[in-house]
């Protein structure tokens, strides 16, 4: 009894993995889709009443080798860099380390108008490692609290910032869907951009509502994680991989990223929730220069800073106005999880 139960919750989930894997990453027209996956639901129901029937043990059968011809085909989708990509993901970045230098192509460096009207520009941009200067990372967030898009900018100085994003890599006329980011339906991209470019997008034409936290860390540190990012785009362009809603998405591979250079690094349901990482840095001490993390929440939103601003020059001075920890002094910084150092490093 009890081994029938358990085959009849695998069958369940079995058939209503199948079912959503078939409905959206079937290559067929709507209807003979709708279709495929509707005889992939009576086969499983056959399978379900084969384990109370005898009579029906050949559907149950059936139902197996199915499921053999459905994990053949769903290993054999491939993720690929040659597809027709909307403009804002049409390239990939990828990067050049010579020592000191670092020389990053397709930089996307976007004037935006609308959702729909801009100039597309990529750059070639250099960047020297021992300039390295700051890290902070911007927050967006376009409904759910706990839902929010992880930016990750350094600065070089001179207001000379780049921005790195991992972003859904859609083909035209994608929509984005979170259950279909279980299902193989995105591939996954890691863009270095503009501050103008891919934040004030998200506050001044896609309207979401953004902040930003300057992450104190040791310099060697900063520029682990800054050549990590690199390394993870070169990775990309060669060997193309399927964007994860949860496994491989914005958050994710920014901490997965981090526990390579900070051992221990512990794991933390906020990671998930990206909409929580502010007091998850909080708590990791990382953030410096207010009292809370609700405070830093209140002091780091710079959304109607950067409306007002609109495309005006200086949008990095402006959207940094009145955060916490921006051109505060690093004597005296308490040790934390990430610098766990009886007397505190330089940080950045």
């Amino acid at each position: 009894m009890t081994a029938s139960l358990l085959l009849g919750i695998t069958i369940v989930l079995v058939a209503s993995w199948g079912a959503l894997a078939l409905w959206i990453r079937a290559p067929l027209a709507r209807g003979p889709r709708a279709l495929l996956t509707l005889a992939w639901m009576l086969l499983a129901l056959s399978a379900l009443a084969a384990l109370v029937w005898p009579s029906w043990r050949p559907a149950g059968y059936g139902f197996a080798t199915a499921t053999l011809a459905l994990l053949i085909w769903w290993l054999g989708i491939r993720a690929s860099n040659d597809r027709a990509w909307i403009p804002e993901v049409a390239r990939q970045t990828y990067g050049e380390v010579d020592g000191n230098r670092v020389t990053l192509h397709n930089v996307r460096n976007f004037h935006w108008r609308t959702r729909t009207d801009f100039t597309p520009r990529w750059e070639t941009r250099h960047y020297a490692l021992n300039e390295l200067q700051s890290v902070d990372v911007a927050l967006s967030y376009w409904g759910r609290p706990a839902i929010a898009h992880a930016l990750v900018s350094f600065g070089f100085g001179d207001d000379r910032y780049v921005v790195f994003s991992v972003e859904i890599r859609r083909k035209e006329g994608d929509r984005f869907s979170e259950i279909g980011g279980f299902f193989k339906q995105y591939e996954l991209s890691l863009i270095a951009s503009t501050e103008e470019d891919s934040l004030r997008v998200r506050t001044n034409v896609r309207d979401e509502d953004s902040y930003l936290y300057r992450v104190h860390m040791p310099p060697d540190n900063a520029r682990s994680l800054f050549l990590a990012y690199v390394a993870s785009a070169n990775r990309l362009r060669d060997s193309p991989r399927f964007y994860h809603t949860l496994t491989a998405n914005c958050t994710t591979i920014v901490f997965q990223m981090a526990r390579r250079i900070v051992p221990g690094l512990p794991l933390d349901y906020r990671q998930l929730a990206s909409g929580y990482l502010p007091e998850y840095f909080y708590d990791l001490g990382v953030l410096q220069g207010a009292q809370s993390a609700a405070e830093y929440r209140r002091l780091g939103r710079y959304t109607d800073r950067a409306r007002a601003h609109g495309n005006a020059p200086g949008f990095s001075r402006v959207v940094r106005q009145g955060v916490p920890g921006i051109g505060a002094p690093c004597e005296g910084m308490a040790p934390t999880k990430l610098a766990p150092q009886a007397s505190p490093p330089p940080c950045l």
